[in-house]
């Protein structure tokens, strides 16, 4: 009995401690159980899994990757805030480890050295050849070896002609004739033809003076210089043409150089070039660049840039081998940045001829010509500085530009870019679009954040987006056709400078009908009609603009009114029709009607010349009634380009 009671309190107590065991099971006691359960639950779903090598790949749970098994790796949060697609955000821990660091986006004086290689050559403008011009021997030498330094006029060689001495005889023999019937005509082609095969008119007087035949023609200098080559032999019987010397003259040379593609955008005519030859190791010459080839070479990829030198002391040798240094600096439109060519005028052909004011260049005579027009700053604008990034910004790809700039206001967020690079200057390259001053972009590191875009499978360096938003524009400089300002012209400005340019052009019609008076006269009015300009009445560009149109225009006009006779008068107004030109471009034509620019390039023995007309119909002002109509229209002064009379934009 004892033992049955023991086995029902037993199973009476196990029943009790159940059932209170389930009654309290609903009920956590305080303090002891704060896991929230539901938070894990959300947080788990929240988790965007992914795989290392396919990044495409993106679940809401761990696996294994469909494409190559491998672990898929916690990815993001999709409860985390959203970027741009082209955005990354780093804690300041990953950007301590990835190292990055910024620069700031500026406009600054950015200078290069181009570096070149060549050789030093003749200048082929001052080469001279004698040839014989009569067959004959060649009896004597004076200049007898290659090297032979020569001035000029002074003898080379004796020739011995059986023709020359029977011309010789027939002239005399023609003048012993007298005044027979056609016999004047005969003389004169007996000496024409003498002058022809290289007798000097006085030795061809001497002869008719004297009655005495020379049996040799003697061969002088053209030029002084040295000889650098010679098949003249005593002995030789030369042919009609065979050349018998080559003279140099070597007070001035050329240096060859060849510039790669790349440094293209930093040469300009007329630039100063500083070189050192292997002969003379640590002395530094100079030159002016001259010419610029328009061809590149398919082969060395290069350019020929053809420098003048002077050389004097005859130190420089064809042949030398040069390395050549350019110190150049460029603005913000791109233009060179030339102190010493800021509001000069320089000749097309000789780049040593810079003057002050426009003229024509005292080697060859063609007229000067701006130095921005031969691609340097305009003085106005080389002020504007060139907006550039360091060179480690950028991420190269070929046709792209990528740079990375940090969001203003966010901390270390940062957003790729496709920019326009402009050409590289030392450290920096120079940006034409794509960024603004003040922005920072990322100098190093950019690579490391690209590589996470890529691993994100977002927009990158190697896989552009498909909707390519609009960059910002960089703010450049305008270019030298752009409108340049939007200051109104006044009224009285107007009818001014209209007045200034009606009397140049009837100074242009006069030369036309060959009326020297009525020219002379309308240059003074020109004149005048300068001097009555108001500048005062213009402000900001357009007073600018204007003071650098008188610059140019009052030397030009003071040159046209002091010319007495028709040719000096058409020289000069040479000189002055381009700037007319430019002035009718800045402010407008006269009267609001289009203005014609006509070339002549007969003009000036085929040098060339421009003028303005009212209307289309060409009138030569520089060859008159002889040649009225030569001459074909190059551009057009528009009026609907142009400022009205009322005030609007000023254009170049």
């Amino acid at each position: 009995m004892k033992k049955w009671i023991l086995i029902l309190m037993i199973t009476a107590a196990l029943l009790a401690g159940f059932l209170v065991g389930r009654g309290c099971s609903g009920r956590a006691p305080t303090g002891l159980d704060t896991h929230d359960h539901n938070a894990e639950r959300v947080a788990a779903e929240d988790q965007v899994w992914t795989c290392s090598m396919h990044p495409q790949i993106r679940q809401p749970k761990p696996g294994k990757c469909p494409l190559c098994g491998m672990d898929l790796i916690l990815a993001a949060s999709s409860s985390a805030e959203e970027v741009a697609p082209r955005q990354l955000t780093l804690t300041p821990a990953a950007s301590r480890l990835a190292e990055i660091e910024t620069a700031q986006v500026e406009r600054r004086v950015v200078s290069v050295e181009i570096r070149m290689t060549g050789k030093v050559d003749f200048d082929e403008t001052r080469l001279a050849y004698v040839t014989a011009r009569v067959p004959g021997r060649i009896d004597r030498l004076y200049a007898n070896y290659v090297g032979t330094p020569v001035k000029s006029g002074e003898h080379l060689a004796d020739l011995y002609s059986p023709s020359l001495v029977s011309a010789q005889q027939e002239l005399l023999l023609a003048m012993k004739a007298g005044n027979l019937p056609g016999n004047a005509a005969r003389l004169d082609a007996i000496r024409e033809r003498l002058r022809l095969w290289g007798l000097p008119r006085e030795q061809i007087e001497a002869i008719e003076r004297n009655g005495q035949v020379h049996d040799h023609l003697t061969f002088y200098s053209p030029i002084g210089g040295i000889v650098v080559e010679m098949e003249a032999r005593e002995g030789l019987y030369a042919e009609t043409g065979t050349r018998l010397f080559t003279l140099a003259d070597m007070t001035r040379l050329w240096v060859r150089l060849n510039a790669y593609e790349s440094d293209l955008a930093w040469l300009r005519y007329a630039q100063k070039v500083s070189f050192q030859a292997e002969a003379y190791p640590g002395q530094t010459f100079t030159g002016t660049i001259a010419f610029i080839a328009p061809l590149l070479d398919p082969v060395t990829r290069t350019v020929s840039v053809r420098v003048n030198v002077q050389n004097a002391d005859g130190r420089l040798k064809p042949g030398m081998f040069i390395r050549a240094t350019v110190s150049a600096e460029v603005s913000g439109d791109g233009t060179a940045v030339s102190s010493d060519l800021r509001g000069k005028w320089i000749s097309p052909m000789h780049p040593e001829i810079v003057k002050d004011a426009p003229g024509f260049c005292d080697v060859c005579g063609m007229p000067l010509v701006r130095a921005e027009d031969l691609g340097y700053a305009n003085p106005e604008r080389a002020a504007s500085l060139p907006l550039v990034i360091p060179v480690s910004a950028p991420l190269l790809t070929g046709k792209r530009a990528v740079v990375y700039v940090s969001v203003p206001g966010q901390e270390s967020v940062y957003e790729g870019r496709d920019i326009t690079l402009g050409p590289r200057a030392g450290d920096f390259f120079l940006v034409r679009d794509g960024l603004r001053e003040g922005e920072r972009v990322v100098a190093n590191g950019a690579f490391k954040i690209d590589s996470s875009l890529q691993i994100q499978g977002k927009p990158s360096m190697m896989s552009p987006s498909p909707d390519k938003p609009s960059a910002p524009s960089s703010g450049e400089a305008a270019s030298p056709h752009a409108v340049l300002s939007t200051t109104p012209i006044p009224q009285p400005f107007r009818q001014q400078l209209d007045r200034l340019l009606d009397q140049a052009l009837t100074v242009s019609a006069s030369l036309a009908k060959d009326d020297l008076a009525g020219a002379r006269s309308a240059a003074s009015g020109t004149v005048q009609a300068l001097a009555a300009v108001d500048m005062a009445l213009l402000e900001g560009d357009a007073h600018r603009r204007w003071m650098e149109a008188h610059k140019a225009l009052a030397p030009a006009l003071e040159a046209l009114t002091a010319a007495h006779d028709i040719s000096p008068l058409r020289a000069a107004f040479a000189a002055l029709a381009p700037e007319l030109a430019r002035l009718a471009r800045t402010f407008g034509p006269p009267h609001a009607k289009a203005l014609y620019e006509i070339r002549c390039p007969m003009a000036f023995e085929n040098r060339g010349a421009t003028w303005l007309q009212a209307d289309d119909t060409v009138r030569n002002p520089y060859f008159g009634a002889s040649m009225l109509g030569c001459g074909e229209v190059v551009s057009t002064i528009s009026p609907a380009k142009a400022p009205s009379a009322q005030g609007g934009p000023v254009h170049e």
